[in-house]
């Protein structure tokens, strides 16, 4: 088995297409084909099932990919580490994060960070906290920045607080609680909802603090993408709970203090083996401590 053949298959698994995986992996897709059919001979299953309309992973090309990730990350790992003891940083920065994360600027640190090491390849993911910890949990992430309820902590990572912060409400501009400086919870408990799915993370801390309180509200609407909520709050359909330090930005909605609001952890988690030494470079730049 060689790298390149492991490459090749992780590039079709994620594109499910043999022509965008040959094209990412710059090489024509004859060759991208031989390869992978070579290693299916070796290891005695197809990996793919392949038709005029689509390609899908076999039962035992799901099970071979985990490990082929483990096999990649870690050759890649390898030779960062080769040039990180000869003074250079190279290889891959895979970040991960939330849309409201506020603690760190991430587009600032990018550009120093590519001015400083322009070798390695950048690769963003924009998420939910609990998808993104647990792709960091398994090496598809090097680093993720996250919001999470007080106390919660994802398993499987090594977790740093970055910040705490409290969520304020969202509202209408012509909401009649958009005249009002301070409300507690028990006034928007009537309202309709758009927050993110149940069972999330970023959804944790506002359903806690109802619960808390003895209220029952009504999430009328749920949105995978946090950046969305305010397309729904501005026309009035909705109201929610956001974090006060990612509100300032903001266009046509209006925000309200909560007196007794949830907070909110802001936090950053990488493998619990170390940090890679691009993220390590990547995260003394954030000034975040990573030891």
């Amino acid at each position: 088995m060689e790298l390149q053949q492991v490459r090749y298959v992780l590039a079709v698994a994620e594109t499910l297409n043999f022509t965008r995986a040959a094209e990412r992996c710059l090489v024509v897709q004859s060759a991208l084909s031989h390869q992978i059919a070579r290693l299916e001979q070796e290891l005695g299953a197809r990996l793919f099932e392949r038709t005029s309309r689509r390609v899908r992973l076999t039962a035992a090309g799901e099970a071979f990919l985990p490990a082929a990730r483990q096999c990649l990350e870690a050759a890649e790992r390898a030779a960062a580490e080769v040039a990180a003891a000869v003074g250079e940083v190279r290889g891959r920065l895979a970040v991960g994060l939330i849309p409201t994360v506020t603690a760190v600027d991430i587009p600032a640190g990018l550009r120093e960070f590519r001015g400083r090491h322009p070798q390695v390849r950048v690769r963003l993911r924009v998420g939910a906290s609990n998808d993104l910890s647990e792709l960091v949990r398994q090496g598809v992430l090097d680093v993720a920045f996250l919001g999470l309820p007080p106390g919660l902590r994802p398993p499987g990572v090594a977790v740093r607080e970055l910040a705490r912060g409290r969520l304020v409400a969202v509202v209408a501009p012509d909401h009649p609680l958009a005249a009002r400086r301070r409300v507690p919870l028990s006034a928007l408990a009537a309202e309709p909802f758009v927050d993110l799915p149940a069972g999330t993370a970023g959804r944790a801390q506002t359903d806690l603090a109802f619960a808390a309180a003895g209220l029952v509200r009504d999430v009328a609407f749920e949105v995978d993408d946090a950046a969305y909520i305010p397309r729904l709050v501005g026309p009035g359909l909705a109201v929610a709970m956001l974090p006060a330090g990612y509100v300032p930005g903001l266009a046509g909605v209006a925000v309200v203090e909560v007196v007794d609001a949830p907070t909110r952890v802001e936090t950053v988690v990488w493998p619990t083996a170390g940090p890679s030494p691009a993220t390590a470079a990547f995260l003394r730049l954030l000034e975040v401590p990573s030891s």
